[in-house]
């Protein structure tokens, strides 16, 4: 697996979901920069990572995901001291180290993140066709083919649109069709809705239960609009315990729309915990 790995101190550990990778963080690392060791993975098959061999690999699954980026962090030495700041995909597995870990996480920020079990209704309605085919078989070809996730889901959200060499780099890791770009179609059938899958639900509903109830700090970035953390979800992260919240402009990529005001609210968070 790459990460990014600079400075020393506490821990702040970056984790993105899908289909982005450490890149997504580029311009919200430097507002930390000085006060600790700033540490951004690529999950597994994406990013800078190795991609897994076969077809339709198990091991893309949340499950699988998981047991590569913990054993990840528990290899790097991160202390106790780690500021876990999480979104999309990558808040889900964050709030489950965290719940697994809770004494060596001093806390966690989180933004658009995956927080609890939903129903169709609470996903966004202008996207639900989309993520319902690609739960479908019609998902190989939209995604493996076509590189929706990425080329059309990605790269529309942004503020002021993208550069060709962010474009580029947000395509580089899933140029190639076909397996290559496997991840971003098992993802989003792994998004615990209607029902299934139930492993991912019963992890997603034990994060909730506790952090509703820990006393780690956390700072809720709340998204205007917003996309999956909206609603109920909303509602839900408001009820958990020791919790901050601060509101920035944007959709679901919202790195790519306020990472300005991410930073600094990032900073401020982490500077009054010390």
């Amino acid at each position: 697996m790459a990460y990014l790995d600079s400075g020393n101190g506490q821990s702040i550990v970056f984790l993105h979901g899908n289909p982005a990778s450490s890149f997504l963080w580029r311009n919200i690392t430097p507002s930390v920069k000085g006060m600790g060791r700033i540490v951004v993975p690529d999950l597994i098959g994406m990013g800078d990572s190795e991609k897994l061999e076969g077809v339709d690999n198990p091991d893309y699954q949340y499950h699988g995901q998981y047991k590569y980026l913990s054993a990840l962090l528990d290899s790097l030495d991160l202390g106790n001291e780690i500021n876990l700041v999480i979104h999309d995909w990558g808040s889900a597995m964050g709030l489950q180290y965290a719940r697994e870990n809770p004494e060596r996480i001093k806390s966690i920020t989180f933004m658009e993140a995956i927080v609890m079990a939903l129903t169709w209704d609470q996903w966004p309605e202008n996207a639900r066709n989309i993520f319902q085919l690609m739960r479908s078989d019609a998902g190989e070809e939209i995604v493996l083919e076509k590189n929706v996730f990425v080329e059309r889901i990605l790269l529309n959200d942004s503020a002021n649109g993208f550069s060709e060499e962010e474009k580029n780099e947000y395509i580089r890791p899933f140029k190639n069709s076909g397996e290559d770009r496997r991840p971003t179609l098992t993802w989003p059938r792994q998004i615990p809705v209607d029902g299934s899958p139930q492993a991912v639900i019963d992890e997603v509903t034990k994060n909730g239960e506790f952090h509703k109830e820990s006393n780690i700090p956390k700072l809720f970035i709340n998204a205007d609009p917003g996309s999956i953390l909206v609603g109920d979800q909303r509602e839900f992260v408001r009820s958990w315990n020791n919790l901050k919240e601060v509101t920035v402009k944007g959709n679901h990529f919202i790195q790519e729309h306020s990472p300005k005001e991410i930073g600094e609210a990032l900073k401020e968070f982490i500077s009054s915990l010390s």
